[in-house]
């Protein structure tokens, strides 16, 4: 049994109309994801690939009973689609958004745990989550995966890739891969995961993929040493990092931006 995704979520994308949001949108329904609506305020009552548009999150759970959300819109609005889809009353919100600030990370993170607390963030800047054989929601490639027993959970995107090739080629399939991301403040932690795969009868073993910097492995360590019955398998990438310096991917800069740190987002 996959954890979180199934091929009964009902998805909404918040971004469904942008490039990226329509590429990655139509990919996961053309893997069968139920991707049922989009949202987009201007573009209301258009579709995209046959998937209406709403013009709110609210608007389209009442008309296709939307449960999840997959926000994949610019930095800046994430925030604000974080809350709406949240207030709409959507338990499972996946953002793959990259760059968003710190500061709003913190906000919306104590934000949901005052007022949501029974609503799930994954992200933000995660490749997503996939159950193979089921759904898919990001940017997860399925084609290295297979359904088997083993769960998957890793800060990195590519890393979590490359560990679901491994299992595959070596004939063991996934019950699900989830991908947290390395952003200082995620809305859904190795031990959150943990903790799932534990209580799902059909994952037999778990594969971890960390990185250095931040004690998020640490304290996954001690929980797996008193909590998971099942065997685990983790894999820190990187050896060390100097003291004074900052352990972080750059971001992708154009010439003409290099030198000013100021990310490209292509909606």
């Amino acid at each position: 049994m996959a954890i979180w995704l199934t091929e009964n979520n009902k998805v909404v994308v918040q971004g469904l109309t942008g490039r990226q949001g329509q590429f990655y949108g139509l990919m996961n329904r053309d893997y069968g994801t139920q991707i049922v609506a989009g949202t987009n305020p201007k573009k209301a009552g258009t579709d995209v690939g046959g998937v209406p548009v709403f013009a709110t999150v609210a608007d389209a759970m009442a008309a296709t009973g939307a449960d999840t959300s997959f926000i994949i819109v610019p930095p800046a609005l994430c925030k604000g689609a974080i809350m709406e889809a949240a207030n709409a009353g959507i338990k499972f919100i996946v953002c793959v958004t990259e760059h968003i600030p710190a500061q709003d990370q913190a906000w919306i993170y104590n934000w949901l745990k005052d007022t949501h607390p029974d609503t799930r963030l994954l992200g933000p800047n995660c490749a997503g989550i996939l159950s193979p054989g089921k759904a898919n929601i990001g940017f997860t490639p399925t084609s290295v995966s297979k359904p088997g027993p083993v769960g998957v959970v890793s800060r990195s995107g590519t890393l979590a890739y490359q560990a679901l090739y491994e299992l595959t080629v070596s004939d063991i399939g996934q019950t699900t891969c989830v991908g947290i991301g390395g952003d200082p403040v995620p809305g859904t932690s190795f031990i959150d995961v943990l903790r799932a795969f534990e209580n799902d009868p059909e994952t037999k073993a778990i594969v971890m993929i960390g990185e250095i910097g931040g004690t998020a492995e640490e304290e996954a360590a001690e929980f797996i040493k008193h909590n998971v019955s099942k065997p685990v398998v983790s894999y820190i990438a990187g050896v060390t990092a100097l003291r004074e310096r900052r352990w972080a991917m750059r971001a992708r800069l154009s010439p003409a931006t290099r030198g000013r740190r100021k990310p490209r987002w292509k909606p």
